[in-house]
């Protein structure tokens, strides 16, 4: 599909530049060519210092971090290659932070370990050829910690490198942080029920523990995750085998992620990087491979979600390359504290499910607005526009249902969405709405747009959708709309075995859709 696509784009592009364009002011420059390929991005580019950010919104200066000129080595507090170290790994921690703060060293080597907590002023450095193989057995996670999972508050193991209420603290280096093999960890994860369902919600956070004494269920650590922390830096760190999420900042203000590699294929579950109500957020030059969605934005699930209320906000993520994975860039599904101000740019989505992917449900609450999308190149085994805000009845029950219910706080919404400069080399599909009938997905534009996909779009429950100045090569020859109103497509034009434009299939209460060109 990528040669059909760059051959008959060049055909086109006088049409799209000029011509019509023309007609409505000065056409836009060709700019196909600052979307960035798969070599320009990822781990595999992280330059030395960080390029000042630029983004819709204000975003605060980002820094590397400085930390003082003391460094311990884990051996120097009794850590021994191969043999269990988490005492004398956390002692030199524990050393290190009373001491004012500087680096700990793990040398290269293969290091075992249960929870380690991260302290204030703390840069923890994995040399190049150092390993923290972490525990798989859930004693080795005890006590209980408080952490968030799924959206969720809790007390149960948190994370392998876990931290709460502290400040200045990193994870560095080119080593390799190593997940939990077979064992209780995995063996006690709860998975029989949805969260909701599980931890009862009217009890306080203190009182929902889940520690799996006896053989009780667990909710899973996550790899890295501060919580309730400020000016947080991660670089260059290689994740693998991960029980849960890899990457999860929660209610964090100043948070820098750069050029780390995840690699968690054929791990449910297995998320890159989930960003949970945390703001001032820069993610560059990752590189993620996952057994889930890569990148993702959460802000908490359904009722404990509207009780925290807390959002993610104001996040850049730049010049990252996501390969395998369910989705290549996320909003939701948990987004009771909204998710807003978010601008993706210059990332490239390579062998992905779904390339952009906004999820929610009727009992989530919340939701997403001010999302900004830009240059990002596509090839993806299925859509590469998708919004998906009914959910299943397996997840939601009944709250699945397609009629039209009343709206309540738990009632999610999308709008104020753009996107601008997509290449889509291959995808199964380039637009899929599944809108929430008293909530419709709103305002959304697409300004420069080239896809080859095998079908074009299919929507239902959504308003005020622009597309303009797009190439769309198709397989299919018509675009489907169910309740949908204020729909246009302009200057655009359509390669779909021969025909000029698509036919509209409409139906529902579906008016104001229209192809102007």
């Amino acid at each position: 599909m990528a040669n059909r696509l760059i051959v008959a784009f060049t055909a086109a592009v006088g049409l799209l530049l000029g011509g019509a364009c023309g007609q409505q002011g000065e056409p836009e420059s060709d700019w196909t060519a600052d979307v960035p390929h798969t070599g320009d991005v990822g781990a595999a580019n992280l330059p030395v210092e960080i390029v000042p950010v630029t983004a819709p919104f204000a975003m605060p200066a980002f820094e590397k971090p400085s930390f003082p000129t003391l460094s311990l080595s884990i051996v120097e507090t009794g850590a021994t290659e191969g043999e269990w170290s988490t005492a004398a790994i956390q002692t030199a921690i524990d050393d290190v932070s009373a001491r004012g703060g500087g680096r700990v060293l793990v040398p290269a080597g293969t290091w075992r370990t249960g929870r380690l907590v991260l302290k204030s002023n703390i840069e923890l450095h994995l040399e190049e050829g150092a390993e923290l193989h972490f525990s798989a057995d859930v004693a080795d996670y005890r006590p209980a910690v408080f952490t968030r999972n799924e959206g969720i508050e809790l007390m149960s193991l948190g994370a392998c490198l876990y931290a709460n209420g502290q400040s200045h603290i990193a994870v560095t280096g080119q080593g390799k942080l190593v997940g939990p093999g077979e064992g209780s960890v995995r063996e006690q994860t709860m998975t029989h029920d949805v969260i909701e369902n599980v931890v009862p919600l009217e009890k306080p956070v203190a009182e929902r523990i889940y520690e799996g004494h006896d053989g009780g269920i667990i909710f899973p650590p996550m790899m890295i995750s501060a919580i309730n922390c400020s000016d947080v830096y991660i670089e260059g760190v290689t994740i693998e085998n991960a029980a849960f999420w890899n990457v999860v900042p929660i209610y964090c203000d100043g948070v820098i992620i750069r050029g780390i590699t995840v690699n968690s294929v054929g791990i449910a579950r297995g998320d890159g990087i989930d960003v949970e109500s945390s703001r001032n957020v820069l993610i560059e030059y990752c590189t993620l491979n996952t057994g889930d969605d890569c990148f993702t934005i959460k802000a908490g699930r359904g009722e404990d979600g509207l009780r925290v209320n807390r959002p993610s906000e104001n996040i850049v993520v730049r010049y990252c390359l996501a390969k395998r994975g369910h989705g290549g860039i996320t909003v939701g599904s948990e987004t009771a504290g909204m998710v807003r101000n978010l601008y993706v740019h210059d990332c490239v989505f390579d062998g992905t499910g779904v390339g952009i992917r906004f999820k929610t449900r009727r009992p989530r609450g919340g939701g997403g607005e001010q999302l900004y999308y830009e240059r990002i190149r596509m090839n993806l085994e299925h859509t590469a526009l998708r919004w998906d805000m009914l959910g299943s009845a397996v997840h939601v029950g009944e709250l699945a249902t397609d009629e039209p219910l009343p709206v309540t706080p738990l009632t999610p919404r999308f709008s104020n969405v753009d996107m601008k400069h997509l290449i889509i080399e291959q995808a199964a599909e380039f637009i899929k709405v599944d809108g929430i009938p008293e909530s419709p997905l709103t305002g959304v534009t697409i300004r420069g747009v080239k896809a080859d996909t095998e079908r074009l779009v299919r929507a239902k429950h959504m308003e005020q959708l622009v597309v303009q100045d797009a190439y769309l090569a198709s397989q299919d020859t018509a675009m489907y709309f169910e309740d949908c109103q204020q729909i246009r497509f302009e200057r655009t034009v359509f390669n779909i075995s021969g025909k000029e434009r698509p036919a509209l299939q409409l139906t529902g209460h579906s008016t104001d859709i229209e192809v102007v060109n």
